[in-house]
């Protein structure tokens, strides 16, 4: 099953732009072989480190988007191990996030819609009602004082 993959690695200040690419050219080598698939790639480029790594207090940021597998994924974990220029790496699957943003998105809109209708509202906001929804008419009832004052 492919998933979505963000695979990100900091390449070492030392390495030329050539190295840079090729090392680009060789994960992108892996993923074809692999039956993955290249969504995007950003080269960031040299960036101050959050923190010292080694010796290294900069290096040049490389971001790959990628579609496939979960072995393809442990593949190219081994071979940038392996590597002396990269300094660090990290992979991570993008579509759980999404997954948990769409599940608490429609429990939100489910909840508001047995509010509304609790209210005695249409379950979907009309055209025309503000960003708050309801929530201000809610609120002149609650703090009616009455006439007297």
């Amino acid at each position: 099953m492919n998933r979505k993959y963000e695979l990100v690695y900091v390449v070492s200040p030392d390495a030329t732009e050539e190295q840079v690419t090729a090392l680009q050219t060789q994960v992108e080598d892996i993923l074809q072989r692999m039956g993955g698939t290249l969504e995007k790639t950003e080269n960031w480029g040299r960036r101050k480190l959050a923190y010292e790594i080694g010796r290294h207090k900069e290096g040049t940021y490389v971001l790959h988007v990628i579609l496939g597998t979960g072995e393809l994924m442990k593949e190219i974990d081994r071979r940038l191990k392996v590597f002396d220029t990269v300094i660090r790496h990290l992979v991570v699957r993008v579509d759980e996030e999404q997954a948990v943003i769409d599940r608490t998105r429609s429990k939100r809109t489910e909840t508001m819609r047995r509010r509304r209708v609790a209210r005695g509202l249409p379950p979907d906001r009309q055209p025309g009602e503000g960003q708050r929804g309801d929530a201000d008419d809610d609120r002149d009832d609650r703090f009616d004082m009455g006439d007297g004052i």
